[in-house]
């Protein structure tokens, strides 16, 4: 199948790869539930050496710099608890942790949460975390201007392959909460 968006060799509809994809990732697809189908979330197979962002343009199409997004772990802590939360902005913006993002998750103080807790709360490899299959009870906060994309290449759960997803599907995440202004 042709990709809708890059320069990619084949797009596979992502519930007919299913062992391409981790863990948590393909059991979020093998229970999608919502008004996209899961079979319009297409894997492509990727580089993982060309994972970021630059680089990977380069390769694969530079209309991908203005459909690309990146998924993000934040923590925040208030009365001594963390809080983890995914924000989904497009690769040309970044996300408003201090601003928008702390108020949202009512902390005091809100950072990109260390590698070691991203991946290790996720199950994901770092510079591949992607906001479908991660922890049910997490909030998703997604960027209005993610939504509007009829596809967005996201991250795969791993530094190889991406997904190509159709924009509307992210605001129908479990904890999904779709934002103006997260990705500035």
């Amino acid at each position: 199948m042709r990709a809708p968006i890059g320069n990619f060799d084949q797009a596979t509809p992502a519930p007919d790869c299913l062992g391409e994809l981790i863990r948590p990732v393909a059991d979020a697809v093998r229970h999608w539930r919502g008004g996209v189908p899961a079979g319009q979330i297409l894997y492509v197979d990727t580089e993982p050496d060309w994972a970021d962002t630059a680089v990977f343009v380069e390769h694969y199409g530079r209309d991908l710099l203005n459909t690309s997004a990146n998924c993000v772990v934040v923590a925040g802590k208030r009365a001594g608890e963390t809080r983890l939360a995914a924000c989904l902005a497009l690769s040309t913006t970044r996300v408003d942790v201090n601003g928008l993002v702390r108020r949202h998750l009512g902390v005091r103080k809100a950072s990109f949460a260390p590698r070691e807790v991203a991946t290790g709360e996720t199950g994901m490899e770092y510079g591949g975390i992607t906001p479908i299959g991660l922890p049910q009870h997490w909030p998703v906060l997604v960027d209005a201007a993610v939504v509007e994309l009829p596809y967005v290449l996201v991250g795969s759960g791993r530094r190889r392959g991406k997904l190509l997803v159709p924009g509307k599907a992210f605001a129908e995440l479990p904890g999904a909460e779709v934002l103006e202004g997260l990705g500035i």
